[in-house]
Parts: C-alpha cells; structure tokens; sequence
C-alpha cells in the first residue's frame, strides 16, 4: 500500500478508536517516517547487535571496521565463522558481542534464522526465530519488523520511550508493559505507525523520539 493510502488508512482509524491518539496526532502533525528499508536484512541485525549499549558515534566505528573485513564491506554467515577472535578483537568487538555475531552467522547459515523468506513470515513467528540468536532479544526483533520489514502492526511494549509517551499522554503516574499492551490493544492494526506518533509526541527538547530500549535485549 502507498504510504500516503497507509497514513491515511491508519489516522481514520486511530483517530476513531482512541481520542488520546487523536490528540497526539493533531500536536505532532504528519505522518512522516524515515525510510531505513535498505539494505540486507543480514546488515540490519548484524548493526542491531553492534550497536548494543555504545554511543552511535563509537558503535559506527566499530561497525565500519567490521564491514571492512570483508569483500566489499560485504559479509556472509560463512565469512564472520571463518574470522578468528584476534580478528573480531581488533576491529573493536567485545568477547561477547563477538559471540552474538558468530551465533548469528551460524543460525542463518543453518537456517534456524530464515532471512531468505522473511517477508512470507507472520511477526510473531519471526520474533520467534530471530530471538533464538544470542543478544537480539524482544525489544531488538520487534524493531527489525518496524524499521526494516516496515511492518505496521508492531507494539514495542519493553521500549522505554513510548511507555514515557503513554504515561504522558495518558497521564498515567507508571506505565509497565502489560499497560501498553493493554491500551495498545485498540490500535491493531496500525499499531507502529501509533508508536511513530507517541515518539515523535516526547521529540520537544527533553524527550527522545528514537526507541528507547530496556535494560532487556
């Protein structure tokens, strides 16, 4: 669906199910998301777990020394396995994340991670492979399926930032994760484009529009 027929679609039906929603749609504005589409699934997850509790500076220098060990900055599942942990070390990777990228490459090599047929997968099925992988955890596979599959039905209920945006919105004195599925409930199914909307509500200069995880993966 064009993504002006989708943000349409979406408002009509957010608008008419929850007023609060409504609100916040009216003080944020359009619809407009960031298109972080491209690329290779493969990529994506490999940067997920790079970017795991560093500073965006510092996880992109790691990242781009990674990358540069390959073929044009191209990696495979079979490529990382064959990298030694001198290898791993010296582009900057902890013993752990190197690990995760290791256990990464050998369940997409095995096919216990089918990225090959991603898009025929419903979300929670592919919730369910991709958290098999050491370090990519809920909150991590959830944002794979909002940002690069583009699926529009998601609910990040571990994510920091929109329970902060519900408790304002709301005006709830605790959000917990069952809160936000409950509220939540409501949106379906549109529920990603929700959550672009209650990010973006906490983006005035003491909130944060991005996702916010947990302390869990």
């Amino acid at each position: 669906m064009p993504q002006p027929e989708l943000a349409r679609k979406a408002r009509a039906h957010l608008r008419r199910v929850d007023p609060v929603i409504a609100r916040v749609m009216e003080q944020v504005g359009p619809y407009s998301p960031g298109d972080r589409t491209g690329g290779s699934h493969f990529h994506a997850l490999i940067r997920a777990i790079v970017f795991q509790q560093l500073s965006g500076k510092a996880a992109t220098t790691i990242l781009n020394r990674f990358l540069a060990l390959f073929p044009n900055n191209e990696p495979t599942p079979e490529a990382i396995l064959a990298l030694t942990d001198e290898q791993l070390r010296s582009v900057g990777l902890s013993r752990q994340k190197s690990g995760y990228l290791r256990d990464l490459a050998a369940k997409i090599q095995s096919g216990a991670v089918p990225l090959d047929h991603v898009d025929a997968l419903p979300d929670t099925e592919l919730i369910a492979h991709l958290v098999q992988v050491k370090g990519i955890g809920r909150w991590t596979a959830q944002m794979f399926l909002m940002f690069k599959l583009g699926r529009v039905d998601v609910l990040p209920e571990l994510d920091l930032g929109i329970q902060n945006a519900i408790k304002r919105a709301y005006r709830k004195r605790q959000v917990l994760p069952k809160d936000v599925l409950r509220i939540g409930a409501k949106w379906t199914p549109y529920s990603s484009i929700a959550c672009w909307y209650l990010w973006r509500s906490l983006d005035n200069g003491n909130g944060q529009s991005a996702p916010m995880r947990t302390k869990k993966k």
